[in-house]
């Protein structure tokens, strides 16, 4: 099954991403997710944003949960989709002093968090999924 579909002509560190939702899941204990990565330009991402959020911006992630209420349908956990821009992550791997990989991984682990019903509208909230998402990046040898 395919889980990273990439729209750009930019690597999609494809492995890492599979292998760091893998530790998500490990963590969480998820069995069989169903979800997936689209790694896109900042066109679509803005189009993406526009059109669903209602802000007319680039943005580095979106994701869409398919579950609103965990619910599980013959063993299979329906998660939903996660769009990463490419070019964002270049540009914010830069900024931040670290690898492609790392950042377009913290995206991705990011992106999954929310699919799993983690947030960070308030400091408290933001403090756990930080934390959850260091831990991801962590045991993926991803350190700052």
């Amino acid at each position: 099954m395919k889980v990273v579909f990439n729209e750009t002509n930019k690597d999609a560190c494809e492995k890492d991403l599979i292998n760091i939702s893998k530790i998500v899941f490990k963590i969480h204990n998820i069995k069989n997710p169903v979800f997936n990565i689209v790694i896109v330009d900042k066109e679509k991402i803005k189009e993406i944003n526009k059109l669903y959020r209602k802000k007319d911006k680039v943005t580095d992630v979106i994701s869409f949960a398919f579950e609103d209420n965990g619910n599980i349908y013959k063993d299979i956990r329906y998660l939903g989709e996660i769009y990463i821009c490419a070019e964002v992550a270049e540009e914010q791997a830069k900024e931040y002093g670290h690898s492609y990989k790392r950042e377009i991984c913290y995206l991705a682990v990011h992106g999954l968090m929310h699919l799993l019903g983690y947030d960070h509208m308030n400091e408290d909230d933001k403090r756990i999924m930080r934390s959850k998402e260091e831990e991801v990046l962590n045991e993926y040898d991803l350190k700052r």
